[in-house]
């Protein structure tokens, strides 16, 4: 049995330079790269920040239901300090805007039973380089921790990030200059 004979197969066509063929792989890889989805859970949706509106609602594009449009978003377990409550509101949303970072980097939305809130926000959990932004922002003292049934997945860590802040005295709960009222009663007094 001679070698002369033996043919091989091929996916490239023989009739393309070395520079094509490589350039034809590559292509090929990419295009199978490009068809792979995110393994998402089905609670889950992988969108980018388009703004950040205050410490506990974003605006994002990429939502399932509308991937071209803008949707709002509140952070599920949250009560950031209103913006006009100075300083405590214009840090929450600075530290939000420093934690979602760079707009081309996408963040994980995580759902939870209650997928609306009253007024049509989505409701999530909002997750960035396996950190949990939400918990960062209560355990930096820029939020309270607030219980919101029946979204509970995550309460237990923010009670505990809630509790650190306070021991530590971080943000609102900082014993020199402590914020005096909730989100919720600022924004009772001040409609």
């Amino acid at each position: 049995m001679g070698t002369k004979n033996k043919k091989t197969f091929s996916l490239i066509p023989p009739y393309l330079g070395l520079w094509s063929r490589k350039i034809a792989i590559l292509t090929c890889l990419l295009l199978l790269m490009s068809c792979q989805k995110n393994q998402l859970a089905d609670n889950q949706a992988q969108v980018k920040v388009a703004r950040v509106v205050s410490g506990q609602s974003l605006e994002v594009l990429g939502m399932a239901e509308q991937p071209n449009l803008i949707s709002q978003v509140r952070l599920i377990g949250v009560d950031a300090p209103d913006l006009r409550q100075r300083p405590w509101g214009e840090a929450a949303k600075e530290q939000l805007e420093e934690l979602t970072g760079n707009a081309e980097q996408p963040v994980i939305l995580e759902f939870d039973l209650e997928a609306k809130d009253k007024i049509g926000r989505t409701l999530a959990y909002v997750w960035k380089d396996k950190v949990l932004l939400n918990e960062e922002l209560v355990k930096q003292g820029n939020a309270l921790f607030v219980e919101r049934s029946p979204n509970h997945k995550y309460n237990q860590r923010l009670e505990r990030a809630q509790q650190w802040a306070r021991l530590m005295g971080q943000g609102i709960w900082n014993p020199e200059k402590p914020m005096r009222l909730t989100p919720a009663e600022f924004r009772r007094q001040n409609l």
